[in-house]
């Protein structure tokens, strides 16, 4: 992924229409794949089942986004560049634990197996519903023939959007980021967009959100960590980070990847209590932001709505995101 900003703004896709049910989901071979912890509704308790490589990213577009530079807006697609990313499992039944399986696929339909690291991983995977309230930000497991594979349970039916975000190893080859829709079956009960809001709470901690973004044009978003009323100013790396920041735009999904100012161990990012992230909206509009944070060696999400256009004193309603039930607006990050 890159450091700095990564923008794939999606062409909107085709989502499933929704009657009382959807079908029954396909069967699915078990196949060996990271454990995925319980999930909550506005925010995620993510106990870690080994610890994370400590270190920086260590990518140069990470300076390029600090000077307020974006990466071109890309098509929301399911191939590019001559790869492709081929769902194995398209459908799967709500509340239901099931093995998620796919394959990126290149020019010849053979399946990738070698890919480059970037943020300690070889691909991230976010799974999160056309409505924004479930989220999911998985790391799965690939197997010797390039299947990736990961255990995930999705808490109401719908329609669900898959991202493989990856770099192949390929000399030449960029980091792409290819989406795929997935259905969940059950009875569907649709849910609106989240208030905005530029407080979450999340298990005891609370996170501010300051500044905007900014319709193409670079802007500054702050976000502060503090716990039971005191800042925190000993967050741990994650992925090589102090803060992950997803964005994703109501309606067909835009997709915005992007990375904080400043990386661990460079001299002069500090470990809290703010984390400074450099983001350019594709257009205006309604946003879902989730950010990834890890304190105690627990990686928590905390996620808000926010209209692009519109500063931190303009997003609507500022009342302090409630803490929801379990199993819905959750990043249930697989290790």
């Amino acid at each position: 992924m890159h450091t700095g900003v990564k923008i794939t703004a999606f062409a909107a896709a085709l989502a499933a229409t929704f009657g009382t049910a959807y079908g029954v989901g396909q069967g699915i071979d078990p196949v060996v794949a990271d454990r995925e912890p319980a999930s909550h509704e506005t925010h995620e308790t993510h106990a870690e089942s080994s610890p994370e490589p400590e270190g920086g990213g260590g990518h140069a577009e990470h300076e390029s986004a600090q000077e307020g530079q974006s990466l071109p807006a890309g098509g929301l697609q399911i191939s590019e560049k001559g790869y492709t990313l081929a769902l194995k499992t398209t459908r799967i039944e709500a509340r239901q634990r099931a093995d998620l399986r796919f394959t990126i696929q290149d020019e010849k339909g053979r399946a990738v197996t070698s890919y480059k690291r970037e943020h300690e991983k070889e691909l991230h995977l976010i799974v999160a519903s056309r409505d924004l309230v479930t989220y999911r930000h998985l790391h799965p497991t690939r197997a010797a023939d390039g299947t990736w594979s990961i255990p995930v349970e999705l808490p109401r039916a719908g329609g669900y959007r898959v991202f493989a975000d990856f770099t192949p190893a390929k000399k030449g080859a960029e980091n792409l980021t290819l989406g795929a829709d997935l259905a969940a079956s059950g009875p569907y009960e649709p849910k609106g967009l989240p208030a905005a809001s530029t407080t979450a709470k999340v298990d005891g901690y609370e996170v501010k959100l300051a500044g905007g973004l900014r319709p193409g044009a670079a802007g500054e978003l702050e976000l502060n960590v503090s716990r039971n009323g005191k800042p925190v100013t000993d967050l741990q790396p994650y992925l090589g980070a102090y803060g992950h920041l997803v964005a994703l735009r109501s309606g067909d999904l835009a997709y915005l990847h992007v990375h904080p100012n400043g990386e661990p161990g460079d001299g002069k990012t500090e470990p809290g209590p703010g984390i400074s992230f450099t983001a350019t909206a594709p257009s205006p509009g309604a946003y879902r932001l989730f950010l990834d944070f890890k304190h105690q060696g627990v990686v928590r999400t905390a996620a808000f709505t926010v209209h692009a256009g519109e500063t931190s004193g303009g997003t609507g309603d500022h009342s302090e995101a409630a803490e929801g039930t379990a199993d819905e607006t959750s990043d249930g990050h697989g290790h």
